[in-house]
């Protein structure tokens, strides 16, 4: 009898590659800086090597040929059967080469701030330089330049210029969002002490505190805001305690009170983060950590004392303020019998937005480019985008204008900028509904996006996407070329759509603008559900638009 070989499992290299959750009180590991004259290959800054455990890293001879000293001592050589070399699958832009890197990323950077510091460094490492909004950019952009800017910590656009910019040409653009659903610690966080328990006042950002926060492990982090009592200058700085911190427990049914759908989420939503009795005083009768009015007396004092410990701070008064949320802790990793799926919190939209950035990280650079391909992630899309670093804002537009102008100073002006925008595209990437199995009824026919297929096309009769025809076409000619496919996503009559970054952005700046994006199970949720190929998939569908934009503009009558 003849032996079949059975055939490889598409998740095959997602895995063999281990995903071990970070030891409770560790932080996970962190990307290793090094030298700043260090050259940092496009492959290995994609594949997310950096600073990672080495045994993982297995490459090929011929992949191992091209690193730098630096990139070569932290790599495994050996192949071991099964075993494919992370850089090649890079290299070929196959999706299952970014899985781990996605999980990664999701599990290292909780909040939006840890997001944007993530993306920086990642652009840094790729030899973007930053631009400051405070100063002039005439004599700093140039064709051929890669740029990076930020507003509020929040928010970041990175750019590239063609090599062959002309005067007028226009933007291929990717938008899209990086921050999520959570529940964020009020000015005055004190509560009084109940039944023994220390407990964390929060308010809600956007529909953060449902029904699917309670029980879940969470921890917190945000960025702190700190004046050097030496020098008096003030700055901000990164924290996050990633071992769970908070709890909100929920009512036993032997009381006979239903859980979901009527708790109050004033006073039936408040996190336990201890107990009373397990400090020496209670904080009611110890001295305050702070001068009269001081901000630290309105926080509870242990969790001032933690984050004062992980940032160093030995003058608890330096801290002015903070901007801390609650997230859920549990690792993002894959599930599924063939690791087909990856389950985490905050998925939406960190997928879309991973995926456009390590698309423009990606993209070729050729010397005939004469366009711009530039990536826009922003905050405050879960609350309407109209804070000054939300999409509705002016720091998209007033980026490009800046830019134009600052590479034709003689020449800048309305009719030059109007031009540009006529030559520009928008691709608004925000993540879709995935078809639910226990749910189709309430899905629109032939309209069920699946995980692991690739881009949906999202399109709404009222206007809140910015589809149409035209720009439903020109998506799918960037799918046909690079062999991606694309599906289609509408809802119900009897539905009501949710709203996009897209239609805003398009109508401020008049360009053509289409929304599409990966599909995720359970939006909304403090935990949701991917395909394991979908960061990967996007990666690839996004670097053929900001590779083909201007391609695909000139076949166009």
């Amino acid at each position: 009898m003849t032996r079949r070989t059975p055939m490889p499992s598409p998740y095959a290299s997602v895995l063999s590659l281990r995903q071990q959750p970070p030891t409770p009180g560790q932080p996970p590991i962190q990307s290793t800086t090094s030298p700043a004259t260090s050259f940092k290959s496009k492959n290995f800054i994609l594949s997310d090597m950096d600073g990672r455990n080495s045994p993982d890293n297995h490459v090929c001879g011929h992949c191992m040929s091209k690193l730098t000293p630096y990139e070569l001592n932290q790599m495994n050589p050996t192949l071991s059967e099964g075993q494919v070399c992370r850089l090649c699958q890079v290299e070929q832009c196959r999706p299952e080469a970014f899985t781990k890197p996605f999980c990664d990323f999701l599990q290292e950077n909780p909040t939006v701030f840890h997001t944007v510091d993530y993306f920086k460094r990642k652009l840094s490492d790729s030899r973007f330089e930053e631009l400051d909004a405070r100063e002039s950019w005439n004599g700093k952009v140039r064709p051929g330049g890669k740029y990076w800017v930020t507003r509020n910590g929040s928010t970041i656009i990175a750019f590239t210029v063609g090599h062959a910019y002309k005067p007028g040409n226009g933007v291929g653009m990717i938008g899209g969002h990086i921050d999520a659903l959570t529940a964020r610690l009020k000015p005055i966080s004190n509560r009084p002490s109940k039944a023994g328990y220390v407990q964390l006042g929060v308010a809600q950002y956007a529909g953060g505190l449902n029904h699917t926060w309670w029980d879940r492990d969470l921890s917190i982090g945000g960025r702190v805001v700190v004046r050097d009592p030496e020098t008096g200058k003030t700055a901000t700085k990164l924290v996050k305690l990633d071992w769970p911190i908070a709890k909100i427990p929920t009512l036993a049914p032997h009381f006979g009170v239903g859980m979901f759908g009527s708790n109050n989420k004033e006073t039936q939503a408040v996190p336990v983060i201890g107990l009373q009795s397990s400090s020496p005083h209670s904080e009611q009768d110890a001295e305050p950590l702070g001068h009269e009015g001081a901000f630290v007396n309105t926080q509870p004092r242990k969790l001032v004392q933690l984050i004062a410990k992980q940032l160093g701070i030995t003058s608890y008064t330096s801290i002015l303020n903070w901007e801390l949320e609650l997230y859920d802790s549990q690792p993002a990793q894959t599930m599924g019998m063939d690791r087909e799926f990856i389950t985490a919190g905050r998925i939406d939209d960190k997928l879309c937005s991973w995926s456009a950035l390590m698309g423009l990280l990606a993209a070729d650079t050729k010397s005939s480019d004469s366009y711009i391909k530039l990536v826009a992630l922003f905050d405050d899309e879960e609350i309407g985008s109209l804070l000054r670093q939300g999409a509705r804002s002016n720091f998209l537009p007033i980026v490009i204008e800046r830019t134009v102008e600052a590479l034709n100073p003689d020449t800048y002006g309305p009719g030059l900028l109007g031009q540009t925008y006529a030559k520009s595209f928008l691709l608004s990437a925000d993540v879709t509904h995935a078809g639910n199995p226990n749910f189709l009824e309430t899905y629109l026919d032939q309209h069920v996006p699946q995980l692991n297929v690739g881009i949906a096309i999202a399109g709404d009769s009222n206007g809140h996407m910015t589809t149409d025809a035209v720009s439903t076409a020109i998506l799918r000619r960037v799918g046909e070329i690079i062999g991606a496919k694309t599906q289609d996503f509408q809802i119900r009559n009897d539905s009501r759509s949710g709203g996009t970054i897209g239609p805003s952005l398009s109508s401020a700046m008049g360009c053509r603008a289409a929304d599409a994006g990966l599909a995720q199970l359970s939006m909304h949720s403090v935990r949701a559900t991917t395909g394991a190929l979908d960061p990967g998939l996007g990666v690839k569908f996004f670097k053929g638009f900001l590779d083909l934009w201007e391609q695909i503009d000139e076949e166009w009558s």
